[in-house]
């Protein structure tokens, strides 16, 4: 993108004026551009080697250097870990010689996929009923994860099954923290040990059960929430989430 900046500077005479006094002056300035090199969306499997592609950051018909940042969206990361599941955000920034900055991003996803029988880690689509009903926009969201942590136990991404963080499009209103204990995926036991919030719109949530059914690759989380209010308001989200098999 370019924006032309136009400068008219008027010089006035006590004597006389020419066209000498008068002048134009005109300055473009050429915003950052990026060509982005490979995909802006990658799924890797957990372990799998990744080598940033990178991107080519342009002023006008010059190439210029970038800086590249990485966030990890659950769990925090600064660099990109493919043996630590999360979904990546990489930033490439670059300044042109004016000042002005552009960015340029790509997501990567690092997954671990079990077999549900003795493990449920995974990428997941979600479809989610609250309080029995349900619509489209909340119909195969992309994506909710399912991570295993280093003590055995399991976190979800969003207690809600994205109802909020994707169904609407909410930021920052997961209802993250949940951890499942699998004393027997075999036999569909399961404990939740820790109460929740909603980041966005608080309240107390639990998660109150998770089915797991192997031959379909899919498990059923149910979370109750008490949303604030006085009383507040009761909400139940059944969530059926479906396994990508990467």
């Amino acid at each position: 993108m370019k924006k032309i900046i136009s400068i008219i500077v008027v010089t006035f005479l006590l004597v006389s004026c020419s066209p000498e006094d008068t002048g134009n002056v005109s300055k473009i300035t050429n915003y950052p551009e990026f060509t982005l090199l490979g995909d802006s969306v990658i799924f890797l499997n957990k372990g799998e080697e990744f080598v940033d592609p990178g991107v080519i950051a342009t002023e006008g018909d010059n190439e210029i250097p970038y800086e590249t940042t990485v966030t990890g969206t659950y769990r925090g990361g600064t660099t990109l870990d493919t043996n630590v599941v999360d979904i990546y955000q990489i930033v490439y920034t670059a300044v042109n010689q004016d000042g002005f900055s552009g960015t340029a991003s790509r997501t990567v996803y690092v997954i671990e996929t079990g077999d549900l029988t003795t493990n449920i880690a995974g990428l997941y689509t979600s479809t989610v009923f609250r309080n029995g009903t349900s619509s489209a926009q909340y119909t195969n969201m992309k994506y909710v994860i399912i991570w295993k942590k280093a003590d055995g136990t399991y976190q979800i991404s969003d207690a809600f099954a994205g109802w909020y963080s994707i169904g609407r499009a909410i930021a920052n209103s997961n209802t993250s923290g949940g951890i499942i204990v699998a004393n027997d995926i075999a036999a569909n036991d399961f404990s939740f040990p820790e109460t929740l919030t909603n980041d966005y719109f608080g309240g107390v949530s639990n998660i109150t059960g998770l089915t797991v059914d192997p031959a379909t690759k899919k498990l059923v989380l149910t979370t109750s929430w008490a949303a604030p209010g006085n009383p507040p308001t009761n909400y139940q989200f059944v969530g059926t989430l479906t396994q990508v098999q990467l």
